[in-house]
């Protein structure tokens, strides 16, 4: 290459827009409460058992926090137990979330998706990024072309540099 050739940042000057999906992970992981430490016998609850967990744990030691309650194992576990959970919680936790730790993760992302203005994507061509730091599932690539279809004039997915098509406005 001689002196005066330069290199171009050709992905730069185009009109694409590259969405990061690990924006609309959330900042911090849940603080995670496990039912299945208070079965009986690795299967069950027993109601005495479970109102004296719930009675001598320090809820106040949830406060503003995000909050996953959920059970790790497959166990019998009745709806009262989340509903006496969620009663100590609610005063406490910034917010309460009845599920893994992933799906906490998943919830988020389709609630700032679902939140999210479409309004500076219209007549885009954008690409959305299949990489990142975040543990996304098949879900929220399916909820941000659902989002976007309706106003963008393409969609694709990867890399800059190395893209898929996935959606092309006709007309």
């Amino acid at each position: 290459m001689s002196e005066k050739e330069t290199i171009v940042n050709k992905v730069a000057k185009s009109s694409l827009v590259v969405l990061e999906m690990d924006s609309f992970l959330p900042e911090e992981t849940p603080v995670v409460i496990d039912i299945a430490n208070q079965l009986w016998e690795g299967f069950a609850l027993k109601e005495k058992d479970f109102r004296a967990y719930v009675d001598n744990t320090d809820w106040e030691s949830f406060s503003g926090e995000n909050v996953a309650v959920y059970c790790s194992v497959d166990a019998i576990i009745p709806n009262w137990a989340y509903m006496l959970i969620a009663t100590r919680l609610a005063p406490h936790a910034r917010e309460v979330h009845f599920g893994t730790p992933d799906s906490y993760t998943a919830a988020v992302v389709a609630q700032r998706i679902a939140q999210l203005n479409t309004d500076s994507y219209r007549d885009a061509r954008v690409i959305i990024k299949g990489c990142g730091r975040g543990n996304l599932d098949f879900a929220a690539y399916g909820q941000i072309t659902a989002k976007l279809t309706p106003v963008v004039k393409s969609i694709m997915f990867g890399e800059p540099c190395s893209t898929v098509p996935v959606f092309k406005r006709k007309g």
